[in-house]
């Protein structure tokens, strides 16, 4: 059986980072990694210098970090990381302010996927959460059988699943790595402003039929543009 809320004969796919796209989760990743530099003698970071680090996995946020502070990296850092973390996985964390609408809207149109380089564990339990879980055919996260991203393995096997082509797929995120995971996928990207992984991009970066929007009326209207192409 397909999924009834899809709308006709849908081949289409929307690819969705997680953080900084669907959610903000800035202070709890940065309480997390402050407090695992404090338990090994540092000082804590800013949420912003903490938030710049995030992106490519948890043992390239925890090396970043540990260097920040100019601590060593004890074998058991990762793990301790993993765990504070997941005592506060939504602590402060949410969903920004409609996306959930954008959600339900598209998914009529497209099969939804979350593809993240957040361990799947943890991104399963923020998604079960805030009660949008059922709202995504698939949830991959960076420690599954694919590369992270911007390798584009991951959203490969994500096509190859749902039947969707290069021409009907798009790679929804924040920052770089999402740009270039799209583009060697071969897809369009559409990336939110928003997000605490867009500092480090330039708006000139983006080229012809992608796009960048300032929130989710932005992305609702985009993603409604590329539905209806």
């Amino acid at each position: 059986m397909g999924d009834p809320d899809l709308v006709g004969d849908v081949s289409g796919l929307i690819a969705f980072d997680l953080d900084g796209t669907l959610i903000d989760s800035r202070r709890d990743l940065a309480d997390s990694a402050n407090q695992l530099i404090t338990e090994l003698g540092g000082a804590p970071l800013s949420e912003d210098a903490v938030a710049g680090m995030v992106g490519e996995g948890a043992a390239l946020l925890v090396k970043r970090a540990l260097d920040a502070a100019g601590l060593q990296h004890p074998a058991f850092a990762l793990s301790r990381f993993l765990e504070i973390y997941d005592t506060r996985l939504v602590n402060h964390t949410r969903v920004y302010d409609g996306i959930v609408d954008v959600l339900q809207s598209v998914r009529r149109h497209a099969h939804l996927g979350v593809l993240t380089n957040k361990p799947t564990a943890p991104t399963e339990r923020i998604l079960d959460a805030f009660g949008i879980r059922d709202l995504f055919q698939s949830v991959m996260g960076g420690d599954g059988p694919h590369p992270r991203k911007p390798d584009p393995q991951g959203l490969l096997a994500m096509m190859k699943a749902t039947g969707a082509v290069p021409e009907r797929t798009v790679m929804v995120g924040d920052s770089g790595i999402d740009y270039q995971t799209a583009q060697r996928a071969s897809v369009r990207c559409c990336l939110v402003s928003y997000g605490f992984g867009f500092r480090a991009f330039s708006r000139d970066q983006v080229s012809d039929g992608d796009g960048v929007v300032d929130d989710a009326e932005g992305l609702a209207r985009w993603l409604d543009s590329w539905v209806r192409s």
